[in-house]
């Protein structure tokens, strides 16, 4: 494909993308109580457990409509995650020869759960990174909370560390499209470690190194099982290699 048939493929692409994630973002605004009173949670028990008083704030006039806006938006981008993930793999198939292709379902089909799974953990490590902080108010103060940065830190930390958990994925496509090496991926493997763990650091800004932890650790055994996967596939294309030349030196002779 020329450089202006693959610019119309990822604006087709990016168009199905967009759709999918607007109607998804219609059903979203449906549940968007449901899931305001979901994140809300830990600051009913932080006033029940720690006896303190932590109370949501609207800064604005239009702050409330603008945060309601935005948990449907990520819940219409997490709900849409299989067609905006197929659509990426998709327009990355020509990469692949023909036999390779078939593989495409296989890295769709991995990518999916392991982005819910990562949103989930996200969504279970939250809790505690706010008990924990607000533990430190002490109880005759008000922990007055912007309603926008709390819900936007909730659904930014969801949405980073489902990204982050399909990375892996991306690691063994590259790899099949001959782009990195197993050697290559595994070679770089403590600064990958550096990079998964200050992210952990980043996306969960507290002082429990557990939550940090709960969240590095499967990205990290992802990456070596990505590791292991793209070793696989150089060893057996390289058998293939190998065979193909063993058949034309036969030939030649």
């Amino acid at each position: 494909m020329s450089l202006g048939q693959h610019l119309i493929e990822l604006r087709k692409r990016l168009f199905i993308s967009a759709l999918a994630i607007l109607v998804f973002s219609v059903g979203g605004w449906f549940v968007r109580e449901y899931i305001m009173n979901a994140v809300r949670q830990p600051i009913v028990t932080i006033a029940k457990s720690l006896h303190s008083d932590t109370i949501l704030n609207y800064s604005g006039a239009t702050a409330a409509f603008d945060l309601q806006l935005q948990i449907a938006v990520t819940v219409g981008v997490v709900a849409s995650s299989p067609v905006w993930l197929y659509q990426l793999f998709a327009f990355l198939v020509p990469g692949l020869n023909g036999k390779e292709k078939r593989y495409i379902f296989g890295f769709f089909f991995s990518a999916v759960p392991l982005f819910l799974a990562g949103c989930a953990a996200g969504w279970f490590v939250f809790p505690h990174i706010v008990i924990l902080l607000n533990s430190f108010v002490p109880t005759q103060d008000a922990n007055i909370l912007e309603a926008k940065d709390y819900f936007g830190f909730a659904l930014k930390l969801i949405l980073a560390v489902g990204i982050a958990f399909i990375l892996p994925v991306f690691l063994v496509l590259l790899n099949f499209m001959g782009i990195l090496s197993a050697v290559s991926i595994l070679k770089a493997w403590r600064w990958a470690i550096l990079v998964i763990i200050i992210f952990c650091a980043i996306a969960t800004p507290s002082a429990d190194v557990l939550s940090m932890f709960l969240l590095a650790i499967p990205i990290i055994v992802l990456y070596f099982i990505a590791i292991g996967v793209a070793y696989l596939h150089d060893r057996a294309a390289k058998k293939r290699s190998d065979a193909i030349d063993e058949e034309l030196d036969t030939t030649a002779a």
